[in-house]
């Protein structure tokens, strides 16, 4: 148990990353009974659609978990609030835009706040205005990321010397022993997305685990960098053919539509990887295996002790 357990109410600290529209509640779920944070991603749903997954989230766990509302993406975000205070939602989870404007709505009601930073200087900027938890994430992670390109390695131990919150890492992360590297850093915990795509309990396609389960260190690409929108995929074709396209000067308007959620719904549910796109981390390359979540995470607070161990400081009898 450390300060970010603490504050978020869980057993590990292992908070799953939003998955915007691709989210459901059996994950979301699964997370939080294993002793995580289970997260449910609002991206760009309806008010009706998070309702739904935040009420059957409750039928499945007791546990806390939280909602993440990307502020610029989301059409919606006074109906997310709102939603979140009605149903008693532990915790936050804000990301893609200011957050000073809501953290003292939702702390009025006693809802604890994490923000997704790319950048010192957010990290600071959203410390200052009362968020709890910083989740800074790196350039490694899946999805949009910061157009700073900030490598978690060095992204986290800046963060940490800069605020004085506890910090969870993201980006690049998938077992025991980086829990443990970015703890060195300074982290209190981790945020993962990618790794919790190949366990039993995601309710994604097929197609996406096999994908990721047999990824390599070479198997993501960045798409949307020559427009400004940089996001992280598994290299298939369709994300292919958008990066012929930003070879040839595409626009931002167009980046966009051919970026819509419907084509990574089309990737990552039906598994159509012609007509669509998966969204995946650098840590693909280092997942051979699909436990459950339960297993996963278990296995990961193993492996934690296990390196730690290896690494506890000679005797002094033994020092230089």
């Amino acid at each position: 148990m450390n300060e970010l357990t603490n504050i978020l109410g869980i057993s590990y600290p292992v908070i799953q990353g939003g998955m915007g529209n691709i989210s459901n509640a059996q994950l979301t779920a699964a997370v939080s009974n294993a002793g995580g944070l289970g997260t449910i991603g609002a991206g760009t749903m309806t008010p009706e659609k998070v309702e739904e997954l935040i009420i059957r989230t409750k039928e499945l766990t007791t546990h806390p978990f939280a909602v993440n509302i990307p502020m610029m993406v989301n059409a919606h975000v006074k109906e997310m609030v709102s939603l979140i205070l009605k149903h008693r939602v532990p915790v936050v989870s804000l990301s893609a835009g200011n957050p000073a404007p809501l953290i003292p709505i939702f702390h009025e009601f006693g809802v604890k706040v994490m923000t997704v930073v790319g950048t010192v200087k957010h990290a600071v900027k959203a410390a200052d205005a009362g968020s709890d938890i910083i989740v800074a994430e790196g350039y490694e992670a899946a999805g949009i990321n910061s157009p700073n390109e900030s490598t978690t390695m060095t992204l986290i131990p800046q963060v940490v010397a800069a605020i004085n919150k506890p910090v969870a890492a993201a980006g690049g992360i998938g077992d025991g022993r980086g829990l443990l590297a970015v703890c060195a850093l300074g982290a209190q915990g981790v945020q993962m997305g990618t790794r919790f795509i190949a366990t039993q309990d995601a309710p994604f396609s097929d197609e996406y685990k096999k994908r990721v389960l047999g990824a390599d260190d070479t198997s993501t690409m960045i798409i949307g960098r020559s427009v400004g929108k940089i996001r992280r995929v598994l290299a298939g074709s369709y994300a292919k053919n958008l990066r012929e396209l930003e070879n040839q000067n595409i626009s931002v308007e167009e980046f966009n539509k051919a970026t819509d959620e419907d084509f990574h719904c089309a990737g990552a549910l039906n598994g159509d990887e012609e007509n669509g796109f998966m969204n995946s981390g650098q840590i693909a390359g280092l997942i051979h295996s699909l436990p459950t979540v339960q297993e996963l995470i278990e296995g990961m607070m193993t492996e934690y002790n296990l390196q730690l161990n290896k690494l506890l400081p000679i005797k002094e009898s033994e020092s230089l």
